[in-house]
């Protein structure tokens, strides 16, 4: 994993190549907005957000991909056959190529994430 020495998000998308930028200020601006009452933190390097002290979602530029790592087990076993389609780690949601991430399983993952508190793995 790459690790970022960003101090918060907004450096964090600054320091990112610009060919990722927008979809990772994408991925920020959609987990805004779904994650109401989550905080926005910088964890192990990327952006993270967490409810009640614990991240339960977080996203990364990685090397040969973009992740979104889906901290909740609950969330991933009820979406397991919609990620099927793609590249699943067993956290993590991978995307090689910014254009081809599916924003709509993203936002609800997400909504499911934020509508019942559970316990990060």
């Amino acid at each position: 994993m790459v690790r970022s020495s960003a101090q918060d998000v907004d450096q964090y998308l600054a320091e990112a190549p610009e060919a990722r930028r927008e979809a990772l200020t994408k991925l920020r601006a959609l987990c805004l907005e779904e994650l109401s009452g989550f905080r926005e933190v910088m964890a192990y390097g990327m952006p993270a957000y967490e409810r009640e002290g614990e991240s339960e979602i977080a996203f990364a530029d990685q090397k040969q991909y973009i992740s979104i790592y889906l901290l909740r087990t609950d969330v991933r076993d009820a979406f397991a056959d919609r990620p099927a389609s793609h590249d699943m780690g067993k956290g993590c949601l991978r995307f090689r190529r910014p254009q081809k991430i599916d924003f709509e399983l993203v936002r609800d993952l997400l909504r499911a994430t934020a509508a019942t508190p559970g316990t990060p793995c």
